[in-house]
């Protein structure tokens, strides 16, 4: 259906266009007409992939395809143990992409659940419950409290309507809701006031309202067709595992052929310079990469449940490692998701309000000073107020609770005082607790006798409470309609007329409050006459003596400061994204040191109006989104992806589910998220907290730093082995190497070793360096030149050292075989001792080895299977090795050391050199210009 501006609708305008009656709603036959035209009002699904071409899918990954030929080799040479191995770690990626691909794609059945299965409509006249799906646009809908809205609606008819819509909008409060026209153009969504959308739910109140849109017509549609209609990125570490592989499998297909055609060339035996060849290639190749970097992800992922971060997809935790930006939501994130009183107004002074939460714990300051409460009639008048206009309860959660939560290790972080009913209610409950004056308190002196509830029209809300000298109203409310019911104030401990002096002095007060991004209420009383009995509530909210007035916030988590002021230092931006007002969104922004100087802030309404290039120039600067929509949401982060960001996304409602999805890594709330985020997310939050993310992040470039600590291991050592073969060919000498020590090689010295650095522990610097780039090569920051410089002098050094035993005897075939022992053990040695140089990016002095004790047991684990093969007679014949004296294995540790001699002088020379402690920028809180 064409999309119209219905707020601007009137309530005649539509029954016209709709050709309905108010009082009597469609006949079923016209619906059934209407339903063949609009459809089901149902989400509709994409066509989905079948389980086993996605299984199959797995396998089309250019690794995949080279590990499969490494298997193949494998059983040519008899390696069937090898080949077994490969196949298994073939299948494990497979059946685990599987798995996170087949859980990602449930997004939609998730959103499907928040469609009410029942509506109650009027059908000729008469209320008729029927399935939601048969809803058409034109049907009258009647809703109450606790009821989900079934499609999108024009409000005919409102009685204290309130709907939770932060699923859908990001508001983090209960919207009020009219049936009168709205006649701006460009509304946001969460301003829409006089419309009710698919999958809200009804909080108070009842209402009456007409379907304007169903199925994927509605709002909840559109956020479905961008959940299917949105490509899920490839992350940083599969683009370079794929690159990697393509790298591996030509230069080791180019080097071992060129070994071949050499050998044959000088007079070796041509079927052994194939075997010798093939062993190379199998050496050059790295199949136990994938189950490395598996692992490695595995155990990363482990440590990051216990730091409250659970993932669902593995490479989401390397992609955290480069993220750039996060994409915050501000209620329940960043914020605490608990409304605080913070100040209060009244007879002329601002007033401080300690302590966080819904717990009663805090108090009243001025100047700094506690205040008398004895000596305050006025204060006491306010805080009778916030006690008893209102019906939210706040409560201890009992022992027995706490510990049923800690056995299902869900996260015991808030503290134990729970709030009952509304939010800002609750604030104020907790308010008059902390002086003393809580609502259990006061009972016994007052008692409610009346309620006229919140009313969206008057913005007010009265209580009737009776007590030993009468009656008494009291009213809180949305001061600038409150003071306008008001005749008299209290002021320096008397009740005086409110003058146009006193009233603008209010209103400054208000003002100021306001801007400070908190919301302000007022609180007003006035004692009844006895003679008004059961009187209207405008006769009640008259001839009030105002109070004074509360300013409450959300207030800005504590530890968030800190994890932004680290990402800052780590070179990432944080960006809020939130539903709630511009003005809220900028203060809590600033005072998290979000904002910068220079930095802006953009409205869902500015947005709206800038194409995509002119957003991607605009998103470079902006560091708050207000009032923004679904499609903003996901506008944003393109637009951020397209200026080459790695973008992480959080959120915890229905709208945010597509921007979570598109994002590089999706984060969802865990505690307050939907099903809906969760199902589209990579990262789930137990404690909703921004701080779990900077932790994530940690451990992501740790990860993604440890990967290459074995990319660098691994290829290193495979390069040293293959120019040991072709230096030797070039030069004109026998084989330094026989194919069985090779494959020995290459399962000994890159298994338990290089798993080992997978679980490294991080250098102290780690958040202290930009983020790599999106597009960064696996060989950039120098790895590639460490990769082959550390190769040749492996590979020289291991030649010198069988060319040096070679020449005891040149002709002797006993001193060849010692000559290749010797250079089996350097090769071997030499890769041992690289392994600790790995663990740093500057030199194996940086950083103590005996710290990682995996590494150090995987090392002397080899060092014994050396000596075995060495030593152990049974083995000396199949590895065509001899016992080694002193004098050669003076010369191995000689010639194995070396390399890593050679490398930590160059690097700490080049280090100094260069001036900088770190091959990569570091990020100095003075760089980054954030406002204090």
């Amino acid at each position: 259906m064409e999309q119209k501006n219905w707020h601007q609708w009137s309530s005649d305008a539509l029954m016209e266009h709709f050709s309905v009656a108010l009082g009597q709603g469609l006949t079923d036959e016209e619906a059934g007409r209407r339903r063949e035209e609009s459809g089901w009002n149902e989400l509709q699904e994409g066509e989905r992939i079948s389980p086993i071409l996605l299984f199959l899918n797995q396998f089309k990954d250019f690794m995949m395809l080279v590990l499969m030929g490494a298997t193949l080799i494998s059983g040519i040479l008899g390696e069937y143990l090898d080949a077994i191995t490969i196949i298994a770690i073939i299948l494990l990626n497979g059946v685990l992409g599987f798995i996170q691909e087949f859980r990602a794609e449930r997004s939609l059945r998730a959103l499907k659940e928040l469609s009410a299965p029942h509506a109650n409509v009027l059908r000729q006249g008469v209320s008729k419950n029927i399935l939601a799906k048969e809803l058409v646009p034109g049907d009258i809908v009647l809703l109450e409290s606790g009821d989900r809205i079934p499609a999108d609606i024009r409000w005919l008819s409102t009685n204290s309507l309130d709907v939770e819509e932060s699923a859908l909008t990001g508001e983090s409060h209960p919207v009020g809701k009219h049936a009168g026209v709205i006649m701006a153009t460009d509304v946001p969504l969460g301003d829409q006031k006089n419309l009710g959308f698919m999958g809200t739910m009804i909080t108070r109140g009842t209402g009456r309202g007409l379907v304007i849109r169903t199925g994927m017509d509605t709002e909840m549609g559109k956020i479905a067709d961008l959940i299917q209609n949105t490509e899920v990125q490839e992350t940083p570490l599969q683009r370079r595992l794929e690159q990697l592989g393509k790298i591996l499998i030509y230069t080791a297909l180019a080097l071992t052929v060129i070994v071949v055609v050499l050998g044959i060339i000088q007079g070796q035996p041509a079927s052994a310079m194939f075997f010798a060849g093939v062993s190379l290639a199998v050496a050059a190749i790295p199949e136990g990469l994938p189950a490395i970097v598996t692992i490695a992800l595995a155990l990363g992922v482990q440590r990051m449940i216990k730091r409250k971060a659970i993932v669902r997809k593995l490479p989401s935790v390397e992609t955290l490692g480069c993220a750039s930006i996060i994409c915050s939501d501000k209620t329940g994130t960043l914020t605490q998701n608990k409304m605080t009183v913070t100040k209060l107004w009244l007879e002329g002074r601002m007033l401080e309000v300690t302590g966080e939460g819904y717990e009663p714990v805090g108090n009243i300051l001025h100047q700094k000073a506690p205040v008398d409460l004895r000596k305050e009639q006025g204060l006491r008048r306010l805080l009778q107020v916030s006690a008893l206009c209102g019906n939210a309860a706040i409560y201890e959660e009992d022992s027995d609770m706490r510990g049923r939560r800690k056995a299902k290790e869900e996260p015991l972080t808030s503290p134990a005082w729970k709030l009952k009913g509304d939010p800002t209610e609750g604030a104020l409950v907790t308010l008059a607790s902390k002086m003393g004056l809580s609502p259990s308190s006061l009972n016994g002196i007052y008692v409610r006798e009346q309620e006229f509830p919140f009313d969206s029209r008057r913005k007010r809300m009265s209580v009737i409470v009776s007590h030993q000298g009468g009656k008494m109203a009291l009213v809180k409310g949305a001061p600038d309609m409150l003071l306008e019911r008001c005749s008299y104030i209290s002021w320096e401990g008397k009740i005086v007329p409110l003058t146009g002096t006193l009233r603008q002095k209010v209103q400054a007060a208000n003002e100021k409050m306001a801007r400070g991004a908190l919301r302000v209420l007022g609180m007003a009383y006035r004692d009844l006459k006895p003679h008004e009995e059961g009187v209207h509530e405008n006769a009640v909210e008259s001839q009030l003596i105002f109070v004074g007035l509360a300013g409450m916030i959300d207030p800005p988590r504590r530890e968030a400061r800190e994890a932004i002021a680290v990402c800052r230092r780590a070179g990432i931006r944080t960006v809020m994204i939130t539903g709630d007002h511009g003005l809220t969104a900028e203060a809590i922004a600033a005072d998290l040191g979000i904002l910068p100087r220079g930095g802006t802030s953009m409205s869902g309404q500015q947005l709206e109006i800038l194409d995509d290039e002119e957003l991607e120039k605009q998103v470079e600067n902006t560091y708050v989104y207000s009032r923004v929509s679904p499609e903003h949401k996901l506008r944003i982060v393109k637009a951020l992806q397209r200026n080459g960001h790695v973008v992480a996304m959080t959120g915890d409602g229905v709208n945010d589910a597509p921007a979570i999805k598109a994002a590089d890594i999706g984060i969802a709330m865990g505690m307050t998220g939907t099903d809906v985020s969760k199902e589209a997310s990579s990262l789930i939050l137990s404690d909703d907290n921004f701080t779990s993310i900077v932790a994530a992040i940690e451990e992501g470039r740790n990860i993604y730093e440890n990967i290459r600590k074995f990319i660098r291991y691994l290829l290193a050592s495979n390069v040293g082995e293959i120019l040991t073969m072709f230096f030797a060919m070039l030069a004109g000498l026998p084989l330094p190497l026989l194919p069985i020590q090779i494959l020995w090689v290459n399962l000994v010295t890159d298994g338990l070793p290089a798993m080992a650095l997978g679980v490294d522990q991080p250098e102290k610097d780690l958040m202290e360096h930009k983020p790599r780039g999106a597009r960064e090569n696996i060989f950039a920051r120098r790895l590639g030149w460490k990769i082959i410089s550390r190769g040749v002098l492996i590979g020289l050094c291991t030649l010198g050292a069988f060319w040096f035993t070679l020449q005891v005897a040149p002709n002797d075939a006993n001193q060849l075989i010692k000559a290749q022992s010797v250079a089996f053990a350097t090769l071997v040695i030499a890769q041992l001792i690289h392994v600790f140089d790995c663990r740093s990016s500057r030199s194996i002095f940086h950083r103590n080895i005996l710290q990682n004790k995996y590494l150090v047991g995987a090392v002397l684990s080899s060092v014994a299977l050396l000596l075995a093969v060495i030593y152990v007679e049974p083995l000396q014949p199949i590895f065509k090795t001899v016992p080694l004296g002193t004098r050669e294995w003076a010369l191995t540790l000689v010639a194995a050391g070396i390399p890593t001699f050679l490398m930590g002088a160059g690097s700490v020379w080049s280090g100094k050199r260069r001036g900088s402690k770190g091959s990569r920028p570091l990020i100095t809180a003075k760089s980054t210009n954030i406002r204090a």
